[in-house]
This record gives C-alpha cells, structure tokens and sequence, in this order.
C-alpha cells in the first residue's frame, strides 16, 4: 500500500483504465462526473485457484452475509470465493469523481473492505499523478497521495466516496488506511510517506461516528527506525523508482486483539531479505499506546502488508503478499498463513494452503 515499493513498479501500470457510468438523477447536458474505476487485470471475468493469483497488498473480507470472501489489492481490482481456493474475477466495484482532488486516473493502492454498523466501508488510497504537492531535493517530486473512505450497501459495491473533502491535509502524503474502533469510537489509522518524511510514521486520528470526516489532529504512534528489525533503505542497496533514497518504511498498519485482550498492530518495512512482516504491540492496551516493537519481525523473507481475518469454519489467518527473492523484480502473490492468538501473542501455526 501502499508505500511506493521499488517492485510496485514493476507490477502495477501507472494509469488504469476508466469506463463511464452514467446514472437516471443527470441530465443528457449534465453527464455524472462519477465513473467506474477499472481494476488492473484481465478484460474478462476469470476462476482461477488462489495459487494463481497476483495481488500487491492483499485484503479478505469474510462476508458473514453472502458467505463469500471478497480479495482487493493495490491496482483496484476484486476477486471473490466461497471456498478460499478458487477465485472468480476481476470486478471493478470503485467509482470516483473525476472532478475532484483524486483526479480523472488515479493509482489505486492497498483497498481494505470493513463492515460497520450495516454498511460496508472500502478505506483505500488515491494518487494523482498530476499534481505535484512537494519537491524535495535529491529526494524527488512527492505526488498528491491520501487516504479516503467510500461506503457501499453491499460487500461487492459499488463504494463511493462518502465526501469529496480530503480526510488528512493536503500537503501530506499518506496511505495505507485502516479502520480501528475503541471503547465504540471510530479510528483512521495510516501511514504518512516515508518518501515525503524519510523516516515514515504511523499515525491516527478520530473519525465522524458516520466516517464521514476527521475529527481533530493526527497523533504519531511510533516511526519506522523504531522497529529494531527494520532497516535503512540505502543501506540494504534498494532503489525506490531506479533512485537511492535515504529512509525507514512504514507500510500497512493493521489493528488486532489476542483472546487475551493484548492489543496488537501488524505493520511492515524493509528488513535484511527485503520486505518484512512486522508486529507492535500496545504497553497501555490502548491506540494511544505506547507501542512495543518486537526484536524480530514474524515474517523475515520478502513479505508484508498483512491482515488477519477469520474464516467461516473459524480459523485464524494472516493474508500478505509474498515474492520469491530470486525474482526482483517479479510478481507479488498472495499468501496465506494460519496463526494461534489464543494467547498474548500472535504465532504462526503454518502455511495455510486453500
């Protein structure tokens, strides 16, 4: 997510394509400036087992409802299943004002899919590559890059923004947003760049009891370099874009609690072999922490950008993104892990294969 990886490039077309959608409240001489986002992928709709799949930044929503699980990734595309392992797809199930600070063709990275209070939130990040917001010496040019929230009645969609207002300030670019709910208050939780702030942080600010807006200012939880694990991204030799850039990555925060109550937050940077899966976890047992980082990340080997979910004959998994060291660059795939947070820890049990 949806940090800007040096592999994201490789994987994901910059622009996507936009197909139109009018609807019956416009007139002929006032076309809707909503359009349908299309997702990256095939042109037509495809099964294919869960081995095949190739997805950057990989979400699971378990629908209690239609007893399907929905899959969105980074590109803007969903695959849906009743049974884990085989897939039907891609869907488009985004639509966007052109007209508005995403632009007519923004990249779509790391859409999560919540169910809250009878409606279904997709928490998604929006760049438009046209609008330039900082330039940084020796660094770059940052784009306008934020995090937003679009609402749907169904699991499937459509979702449409809730507002067209920005959640977070303009001048800041951020991504990777989740949805956190503590003592019935509701909590955006995200990532603000480490291209734009060099040592990246994970923040979070209270939402509208309706997710309509922010309330308040943004509060840092804890920063890259905290991580004893992570690592200096000029010091493990990685380009980001074909560039050498000096910083700690922050990426893909994730809110859970064990059966012990012990609050714990999944999150990702760069570790010795690339990409790592790392775990913090809340001193106080509260958002505001402070936040313990492990010494080890839980998954070391070129993989990241996990979420948990639960599925309908209730085991436990962890779905991230995994990717073969020996392909650099090549495809990002999803993978699953059945985990145990029977206790004050989350483990891996092992590879789960649907």
């Amino acid at each position: 997510m949806h940090l800007l990886y040096p592999v994201v490039a490789c994987l994901l077309p910059l622009f996507f394509m936009m197909n139109g959608c009018g609807f019956s409240g416009n007139s002929i001489d006032q076309p809707s400036p909503f359009i349908m986002v299309k997702g990256s992928g095939w042109e037509e709709v495809h099964t294919i087992p869960f081995d095949s799949l190739i997805v950057t930044d990989p979400f699971i929503l378990a629908d209690e409802v239609t007893q399907t699980y929905y899959l969105t990734g980074s590109g803007g595309a969903m695959w849906k299943s009743r049974d884990l392992h085989s897939w039907e797809g891609p869907y488009r199930y985004m639509e966007i004002d052109t007209t508005s600070w995403m632009g007519p063709d923004p990249m779509i990275w790391a859409p999560g899919l919540h169910y809250y209070k009878g409606k279904y939130y997709c928490f998604v990040t929006f760049t438009n590559t046209a609008v330039v917001i900082e330039k940084i010496p020796e660094r770059g040019d940052v784009l306008r890059r934020g995090t937003h929230i679009l609402v749907a009645e169904k699991a499937e969609g459509p979702y449409r923004p809730m507002s067209e207002s920005p959640y977070l300030p303009e001048e800041w670019s951020t991504l990777d947003g989740t949805f956190y709910v503590e003592e019935g208050v509701p909590y955006l939780v995200f990532s603000h760049d480490w291209m734009q702030q060099e040592n990246g942080e994970i923040k979070y600010i209270r939402l509208a009891g309706d997710l309509s807006h922010t309330i308040g200012a943004a509060t840092t939880l804890f920063t890259g370099s905290d991580g004893p694990w992570t690592r200096e991204m000029q010091s493990i030799g990685e380009l980001t874009f074909g560039m050498s850039l000096r910083g700690y990555v922050t990426d893909g925060p994730f809110l859970f609690r064990t059966e012990t109550g012990r609050l714990g937050m999944l999150w990702s940077s760069w570790g010795v072999k690339r990409n790592a899966q790392g775990v913090a976890y809340s001193l106080s047992g509260r958002l505001t922490g402070a936040w313990e980082q492990l010494e080890q990340p839980l998954v070391a080997e070129n993989a990241g950008h996990g979420m948990l979910f639960t599925t309908f004959d209730g085991k436990k998994l962890l779905a991230l993104h995994s990717q073969s060291l020996a392909e650099n660059p090549g495809p990002r795939r999803p993978m699953l892990l059945e985990v145990d947070i029977s206790g004050s820890m989350l483990k891996i049990k092992g590879r789960y294969n649907p």
